[in-house]
């Protein structure tokens, strides 16, 4: 069994090292028709691996955007209730057999870059893969109410849910990548975070891997046989940057053509003074906050200040979020009604309100709970003095700012706060084991709400750091995830919000917009809001428009 293991793993590794010769025989000054030129990104950090289960990296998912298909892609406003808007990929067509089985019709012409069809056989294969509990993926937890996934012929894929809940259909694409088990099935799973495959990947998708330049760059070329069309940009290029600041000064001086996320002032004025850029605001996935911790650090009871949530009404009432958004942000972000990303709030969250700011309210409120002025500035009840810990990544400037803007506006209302410069590692540590008082903290959120409300604020959620716990809002979140009509979802996502506002378990700092500056000859420019290159395939390049890097494909 070994030497056959052996000799069927050098049979993968000769059929990708295949599928990467053929790929980069074109010349590199092909072009064809519109088929032609080279997109650059300026990219900030290395990608570890193009196996999609294993990583959910930025750059990574960017990358393998280009190489790997789900059966189904959601569509630009991002729904997740039901189809409605979804387009079709490896799936051309899919029926729901009854309340629970969904069943995908795949393309009769998707074919895998080494030539092979892409069967059923294969999404069965995936599912496992994803699901699996040694390999462990940071998807697994989205698949785990879809009970199995069988193959009712070669190109059927039946999915078996074990409820019926609003985001059904959401759940089966977005989390799966359909993988080639005919390359993969050898390779046990326990070992694909360091299998070769995820550094040299054979996919389905619009883009082969050409090169890869480990800390320097990394090259894809069109496949000219991608079943759903050619794609218009022959090659794709990532540099690879260690600092943002190198990135956007590649981009502004036309060494490069794009970059995503600019939401630092000073670098979003760079790329605007560059002529030769065009600026894309979209929908950010994240949203930052200031955390409290409802339990005593190190111990079972409520927190002696935090643990009230007058307390903590106050807090919120005093501090001035829209001045500070535009202080670390400047127009690039918006202070939404909860904590809630841009991307939610401009499809479920259009009109909540946002907590008011409010000094003189949040005194009285102070002094009601017998938090009374102190010689020093700082307000005391008995011997104990209003002041709390502030955590905050020392990486992060923009956080850095936030905490110092934070500690200047409680102070004006007769609250100290300490702030606590600590690595990411120790921020994570102390969150965790609910070592802190209070934190600054920043969030990245699939497109649906139920991937990041009932983790991180129903009882018990594995990222519920803070232990907020209300049986309302508990019961308006179950309501939301077993809704069956849009309306009914977000009517109960809603409530639920409402419900967190009032018990103000963080002060809800800002949800920044992304904003992405690419250069002007690049036409048909479409950014989806949580995956920034997702539709790179369908960009393009006119002839016309050609610089010398298109000619000579770097």
């Amino acid at each position: 069994m070994a030497i056959e293991s052996r000799s069927r793993t050098a049979g993968v590794a000769g059929t990708v090292l295949a599928v990467l010769l053929a790929a980069s025989c074109e010349p590199k000054g092909t072009c064809h028709g519109e088929y032609c030129g080279t997109l650059v990104f300026a990219a900030v950090g290395q990608p570890v691996t193009l196996l999609p289960p294993v990583t959910d990296q930025v750059l990574d998912r960017d990358i393998f955007d280009q190489i790997f298909l789900r059966l189904a892609d959601i569509g630009p406003d991002l729904n997740t209730v039901g189809d409605a808007g979804s387009v079709p990929r490896l799936a051309d067509r899919w029926t729901w057999t009854d309340s629970l089985t969904l069943a995908f019709h795949l393309n009769p012409k998707a074919r895998w870059q080494d030539g092979p069809p892409v069967t059923a056989g294969d999404v069965v294969f995936s599912f496992a893969a994803f699901t699996d509990s040694s390999l462990d993926s940071p998807y697994r937890d989205g698949l785990k109410r879809i009970a199995s996934v069988t193959a009712a012929d070669s190109s059927t894929a039946v999915f078996h849910f074990r409820s019926r809940y609003p985001e059904m259909f959401y759940d089966a694409v977005y989390y799966l990548r359909v993988l080639p088990a005919h390359l993969l099935r050898v390779v046990p799973f326990a070992r694909w975070r360091t299998a070769p495959f995820g550094r040299a990947p054979v996919g389905d998708g619009p883009y082969r891997l050409v090169n890869w330049a480990p800390g320097q760059s990394l090259e894809l070329v069109a496949d000219s046989s991608f079943f759903l069309g050619r794609p218009h940009i022959r090659r794709l290029v990532w540099r690879f940057n260690g600092d943002l600041s190198v990135a956007v000064t590649q981009v502004v001086a036309g060494e490069a053509d794009a970059i995503e996320v600019l939401v630092s002032p000073p670098n979003i004025a760079r790329a605007r003074g560059a002529a030769h850029l065009r600026l894309y605001p979209y929908a950010g996935s994240v949203y930052s906050m200031v955390g409290f911790n409802l339990r005593a650090p190190g111990g079972g009871g409520p927190h002696p200040i935090l643990g009230d949530p007058d307390v903590r009404r106050a807090l919120v009432l005093a501090t001035d979020r829209v001045r500070m958004a535009r202080s670390v942000f400047g127009d690039a972000a918006k202070v939404p009604p909860a904590p809630i990303p841009e991307e939610w709030s401009s499809l479920w969250f259009k009109d909540l309100a946002v907590p008011p700011y409010d000094t003189a309210q949040a005194a009285r409120l102070l002094e009601r709970r017998g938090w009374l002025p102190g010689a020093d500035g700082v307000r005391r009840r008995g011997d104990r003095k209003l002041s709390i810990s502030l955590l905050v990544p020392s990486t992060s400037p923009p956080r850095r700012q936030y905490a110092q803007l934070i500690q200047e506006e409680l102070r004006a209302v007769g609250v100290a706060v300490r702030i606590e410069e600590v690595d990411p590692p120790t921020l994570d540590q102390r969150l965790r084991a609910g070592r802190y008082d209070a934190a600054v903290e920043s969030w990245g959120n699939d497109p649906a709400p139920s991937s990041g409300i009932p983790g991180a604020w129903k009882s018990g959620g594995d990222s519920n750091f803070g232990h907020y716990a209300d049986a309302v809002f508990d019961r308006w979140v179950d309501s939301a995830l077993r809704a069956g009509s849009p309306e009914d979802v977000t009517r109960a996502w809603r409530a639920a919000l409402e419900v967190l506002a009032q018990d103000a378990p963080a002060i809800v700092l800002c949800a920044p917009d992304n904003i992405a500056a690419i250069d002007q000859r690049v036409a048909g420019v479409r950014i989806r809001a949580d995956e920034y290159w997702a539709d790179v395939w369908m960009w393009r390049i006119a002839p016309d428009r050609l610089i010398e890097r298109d000619r000579l494909g770097r």
